[in-house]
């Protein structure tokens, strides 16, 4: 066999090894899990307890514009097996990481009718993204 043919099925496998990348999904759940450090493609999954049946919605304030971009709006949806009207759920954001550097991603929980009322949480994470 030619050394020709050995190089390329090894440079082939060398190029296989340089493209793995992290896991794809990092996801927070609380604000215990922060600061948040993510690679360039990576995928944020943040999921916060919600009741929007009470009135109070989360809310964006910060969505670490310079290195996170929003994959769609904030899913919500509560427990199938609460079986009770107005159980408390849960809100889902998913973000991408698309730019090295670091960013705040807040978001606040208030009644979006009364904004001069102060938030009854906050949710305040550092975003690093190499």
């Amino acid at each position: 066999m030619s050394p020709t043919r050995l190089l390329i099925p090894l440079a082939l496998a060398l190029l296989a090894g340089c493209a793995t990348q992290p896991a794809q999904n990092v996801t927070v759940e609380k604000q215990s899990e922060c600061p948040v450090q993510l690679s360039n493609g990576q995928n944020l999954i943040l999921t916060l307890p919600s009741n929007p049946t009470t009135g109070y919605r989360w809310a964006v304030q910060d969505s670490a514009g310079g290195v996170l971009h929003a994959l769609g709006p904030e899913v919500y949806r509560n427990p199938e097996d609460a079986g009770v009207v107005g159980a408390a759920g849960v809100s889902t954001w998913r973000f991408q990481a698309f730019a090295p550097g670091n960013g705040r991603l807040r978001l606040t929980s208030q009644q979006p009718w009364a904004p001069e009322v102060l938030p009854v949480e906050t949710f305040d994470c550092a975003i690093s993204v190499n």
